[in-house]
């Protein structure tokens, strides 16, 4: 158990900027395929040997298809290719493990349920090439079958903070509305891919909204800005965002009619790429204000990959020291070393604003949860 616990202050500021990417954006896709993969391929094993096996399948990369968006309805012309890629335990004695098929079957039917205008039979070609892992990295996972702590797989570092700020919340909102099934029944032509930009200066918040619209919805030009300005004001009233400035689709041209049309929903049919790992955090956001970690927890084993294991505790962790009333305001930093058992960080470091607790209450409170590791992966897998 590490004893090298440092607390420190934090100094506040009055500007920020964040942002979130939706999910039909192609780098959230990738996330959320790899990360759906993780699970079920973490049931899998469970429910056929009663352990989770060595694997990480933390690789994937979206490439754009092509496709020719026009008012009334367009049409694919070429697929989107998802390609998966990782490390996965495939045999086990003499019993051989589909790690291929789950990963492929799970990406359609996360695609089926979640970008509503993509059909899997023809608007996407899924290839999975996941092989065994290495040696030393499978032994490495091993102890953990035979009940001791795991060992950390990778010398890595986890990032947190809490609480988030009002314009993280307000990002947050925005994007769950917009992808709410209630707003897509009711506007039926906002796809799934929605970005948002937050910015917050001395004044006034800004909001950037890229979203893209399904073109079967829409008419023609004057349809499709009559259809932008209706979001922006049910955004407005529906968060009370009336103080603050609200911008969409701001790329579009209304001169020249360039606007942002899709048959889809999402900017992948045509061209925009996308990869585990460029966005969103597991707090669903991307803070270049707050600490973070570039680490794509999306997609590794939950057992004992500290990319994934400490960007969690050092969430939930900041969540409570202020839960607990030892500080307003909590940073957490935890470092790993290779081979090192998963509850002895190198450093885990606080930064804490108006601290009020001892210091050695809030290195129990750490070493309470440090100690509980071994079955946090229960936690992160569950539904």
């Amino acid at each position: 158990m590490t004893n090298n616990i440092i607390i420190g202050n934090l100094v506040d500021d009055s500007i920020e900027m964040a942002e979130r990417k939706g999910i039909g954006h192609p780098d959230t896709i990738c996330d959320e395929i790899t990360e759906q993969i993780s699970t079920e391929l973490c049931r899998y094993y469970i429910k056929e040997f009663g352990a989770i096996m060595h694997y990480n399948v933390d690789k994937a990369l979206l490439i754009g298809g092509q496709s020719k968006p026009s008012y009334g309805g367009g049409e694919i012309i070429q697929p989107i290719s998802l390609i998966i890629a990782g490390r996965a335990t495939s045999q086990i004695m003499d019993k051989k493990i589909p790690v291929e098929d789950i990963a492929v079957e799970t990406a359609k039917k996360w695609i089926q349920k979640n970008i509503r205008h993509l059909d899997v039979s023809k608007g996407i070609d899924i290839i999975s090439k996941i092989r065994p892992g290495s040696a030393d990295l499978v032994e490495l996972f091993s102890r953990f079958g035979k009940g001791k702590i795991p060992l950390a797989n990778d010398t890595s570092f986890g990032a947190g903070y809490y609480p988030t700020t009002v314009l993280e919340d307000q990002i947050i909102r925005i994007e769950q509305l917009l992808n709410a099934p209630s707003t897509k029944n009711r506007f039926p032509f906002i796809g799934e891919d929605i970005k948002v930009m937050g910015v917050k200066d001395l004044s006034t918040n800004y909001f950037t909204i890229a979203m893209a619209m399904v073109d079967k919805y829409i008419a023609d030009l004057n349809d499709y800005i009559t259809k932008i300005e209706q979001v922006r004001v049910f955004v407005s009233s529906s968060l009370h965002l009336s103080g603050s400035t609200i911008y969409i689709n701001t790329a579009d041209d209304y001169h020249r009619k360039s606007v942002y049309l899709t048959v889809t929903g999402t900017s992948a049919e045509h061209g925009d790429d996308g990869q585990v790992g460029r966005g969103n955090r597991i707090n669903g956001l991307i803070t270049p204000y707050q600490p973070m970690s570039l680490e794509a927890t999306s997609g590794k084993n939950p057992v004992s990959h500290i990319g994934k294991i400490y960007n969690y505790l050092a969430m939930d962790l900041s969540r409570a020291v202020v839960e607990n009333q030892f500080a307003d305001y909590a940073r957490v930093f935890i470092v790993s070393q290779i081979g090192k058992s998963i509850d002895n960080p190198q450093i885990l470091h606080f930064q804490l604003k108006n601290r009020k607790a001892e210091k050695k209450e809030i290195e129990h409170l750490a070493k309470e949860m440090l100690n509980d590791l071994s079955d946090y992966w229960k936690r992160i897998i569950s539904p």
